[in-house]
């Protein structure tokens, strides 16, 4: 049970973050809430990554077991990805404020049905 205690850890912040990005029509509280997926997945794609016992791959009689450097460096880029794409969606959310006046999800849709059904007339 201990040694699946990070497995544990990341499908209860998998749960969190889609049910905040789900459940919520707070544009903040969803970038939030995709922040914690993404934090589940980086640690989903590291805890497989270190063996007990394991060593940095270089080659010598002393080592035998070697850690795979690989999910380490795809998390490096995910993190660098993840944080323009959050970058990106609260400049997005900023340019909503300022057009509509909030950044509720609900209030936003609301306006567009409103603009939309004047237009109509």
């Amino acid at each position: 049970m201990a040694s699946h205690y990070s497995y544990f850890v990341t499908v209860l912040l998998l749960m969190v973050g889609l049910f905040v990005v789900i459940a919520r029509s707070n544009l903040i509280k969803k970038l939030i809430g995709l922040g914690l997926f993404q934090t589940a997945v980086y640690l989903l794609y590291i805890a497989p990554g270190k063996l007990i016992g394991g060593t940095a791959p270089i080659v010598d009689d002393a080592f035998k077991v070697y850690s795979n450097p690989l999910p380490h460096v795809l998390i490096l880029t995910a993190i660098v990805v993840g944080v323009a794409t959050l970058a990106l969606g609260l400049a997005l959310v900023v340019r909503i404020k300022e057009a509509y006046g909030t950044i509720d999800e609900e209030e936003v849709l609301k306006v567009d049905a409103d603009d939309e059904s004047a237009t109509d007339r």
